[in-house]
C-alpha cells in the first residue's frame, strides 16, 4: 500500500517534469515559437536541469540534446527511486527502465498532444495555443493525411495517429515485458 502511494507520487512528479523537458525538446526541434507566456513557463520549469546539462552537451543539428538528456535523467531518477522502494536496485536494469519510462512519456505526450489538438478543434479553433498545439502535431498527421484525406469534411488522421500510437505503446509494453522476464 505504501509502495503504491511513493509510486503513484514518484511517477506524477517524474512525468510532470519530463512532459516539460520532452515538449522543450519537441518545441525547439520543429522551431516552433510559443506564445511568450507559455515558452516562459516551460523554460522557468526546466531551465535549473537543462542549462548545467548544456554546458557538457551543446546543441548539435539544432536539436537541444540538453533538455532529452535532462528527461532521461529524470527517468534514470524515478526508475531508481521506485527500484530503492522494492529493494530491486539493478543498474542495467535501471537504464533499461528508464529507456522504456521516457518512451512511454514521449508516446503519452503525444497523445495528450492530439487530444489537445481534437479539444481546440470542436470548442475554439483560434485560442492562443491552438497553432502551437497544430505545429506540433504536424510532422505526424501530415503523412496520414496525405494517405487518409478528411472524409465529408472530417478528419480522421488523429483518429488514426491515436490508434498507431496506442499499438506502439502496447508493442514497447510487450518488449518490456518480455526483456524483464528473461533478466529477472
Amino acid at each position: 500500500m505504501l509502495y503504491e502511494m511513493f509510486s503513484l507520487i514518484i511517477n506524477a512528479v517524474a512525468g510532470v517534469l519530463a512532459g516539460f523537458l520532452l515538449l522543450r525538446f519537441w518545441m525547439q526541434a520543429l522551431r516552433v515559437r510559443p506564445p511568450m507566456s507559455f515558452a516562459n513557463s516551460i523554460f522557468q520549469l526546466t531551465d535549473w536541469i537543462v542549462k548545467p546539462i548544456r554546458r557538457i552537451v551543446p546543441g548539435v543539428f539544432g536539436l537541444d540534446w540538453a533538455s532529452l538528456i535532462a528527461a532521461w535523467l529524470v527517468a534514470i531518477l524515478a526508475s531508481g527511486l521506485l527500484s530503492l522502494l522494492s529493494n530491486r536496485l539493478d543498474i542495467s536494469l535501471l537504464l533499461i527502465l528508464s529507456v522504456y519510462k521516457l518512451l512511454q512519456w514521449a508516446i503519452y505526450g503525444l497523445m495528450g498532444l492530439l487530444l489537445l489538438e481534437v479539444i481546440f478543434s470542436f470548442v475554439n479553433p483560434h485560442a492562443p495555443l491552438a497553432p502551437l498545439v497544430r505545429a506540433l502535431n504536424q510532422p505526424f498527421l501530415s503523412p496520414i493525411r496525405r494517405v487518409i484525406p478528411p472524409i465529408g469534411g472530417f478528419d480522421f488522421s488523429v483518429l488514426v495517429a491515436f490508434i498507431i500510437l496506442q499499438l506502439l505503446e502496447r508493442g514497447l509494453a510487450a518488449m518490456m515485458a518480455q526483456l524483464l522476464y528473461y533478466l529477472l
